[in-house]
């Protein structure tokens, strides 16, 4: 089978479209044939040396952590998967997830099963941002429906997943984007939405109870402003997580960072709201997988409405 690996760090040239063995299948897993494969931040950070990369080891590497595809195979002891069933699935993190292949193996406790009306292709790419935006609104701080909620980059791939399902609890939710994504945030259920081009989230809101930073740094540290005494700032990207906290505790607030996790139950009820309609995946641009440096390139800009998607 193809698959897309690195043998070594570096920039996007050094992505290789080789030929691999398939794995036999083990214990508790099943064989994917995949259809699409999410292109997330980690993955271009851990192909330059960053992100992920401590937890993998020496090249060759296969990058990719979230995947959608149908089942070819399952083993002895896997019950609730069969031949032929649409699944979705958040593979391994940090350790090696293996998804930019044509071929995947997945522990079953990590798949969720996807229905047959289900776009698959798109379905390759909420795992990852799906239950990062869940971990960070539900698990992190506990959000409630009369919570205001604050998105930085609203228009992202976990802050437009973040923003839907904020609004599906029952919260007020405003975001920070470009005034190109207001539109289209104010069709998500944005209540409130900020230029970060042009204001400052602190100069504009006051009284959230949490704040979702997919962002980091200064930016996220200028925000504490917005939050209540008992409020609480979920902070995702980890360069910045450290000084983020460090700011929140000399101001007296609370910022905590989050890592995701696979999570099988959460990750059905993800599915079973996008395949129903109530939860929305704005794809930027679908890749075939020879076009993966672009879809890197295109990753790396930052400027990404949602997500990006590699075509098997």
């Amino acid at each position: 089978m193809k698959a897309i690996q690195i043998h070594q760090f570096g920039g996007p040239e050094v992505l290789q479209i080789n030929d691999v063995e398939s794995q036999p299948l083990a214990s508790g897993q099943v064989r994917i044939k995949t259809c699409g494969a999410g292109v997330n931040p980690i993955d271009w950070k851990t192909r330059q040396g960053g992100g992920a990369a401590q937890f993998l080891g020496e090249p060759p590497l296969t990058l990719g952590w979230e995947c959608s595809g149908t089942v070819l195979e399952v083993s002895a002891d896997v019950g609730d998967f069969k031949v032929g069933d649409k699944v979705a699935g958040l593979l391994n993190f940090p350790q090696a997830g293996n998804c930019y292949a044509q071929e995947v193996l997945a522990g079953a406790d990590q798949l969720a099963l996807c229905s047959q009306e289900i776009d698959l292709l798109a379905a390759g790419g909420l795992p990852l941002a799906g239950l990062t935006a869940w971990q960070a609104l539900f698990d992190g701080a506990d959000t409630q429906a009369n919570h205001r909620v604050l998105v930085l980059a609203a228009a992202g791939g976990v802050g437009h997943l973040a923003v839907q399902l904020a609004k599906w609890k029952g919260a007020w939710v405003a975001g920070t984007a470009s005034s190109a994504n207001h539109q289209y945030l104010k069709q998500l259920g944005c209540d409130q939405l900020i230029d970060y081009h042009r204001e400052q989230a602190a100069d504009q809101l006051s009284d959230i109870d949490v704040i979702i930073d997919c962002v980091g740094g200064q930016t996220a540290i200028e925000a504490l402003s917005c939050l209540k005494p008992d409020g609480v700032l979920i902070t995702l990207p980890s360069v910045t997580a450290a000084e983020v906290v460090a700011a929140a505790e000399q101001k007296g607030l609370t910022a905590e960072p989050i890592r995701v996790n696979s999570d099988k139950k959460q990750l059905q009820q993800l599915c079973t709201l996008f395949s129903e309609g109530a939860l929305s995946l704005n794809v930027e641009k679908y890749f075939d997988f020879q076009q993966v440096a672009e879809a890197h390139q295109l990753s790396e800009g930052g400027h990404a409405r949602g997500k990006i998607i590699l075509r098997f």
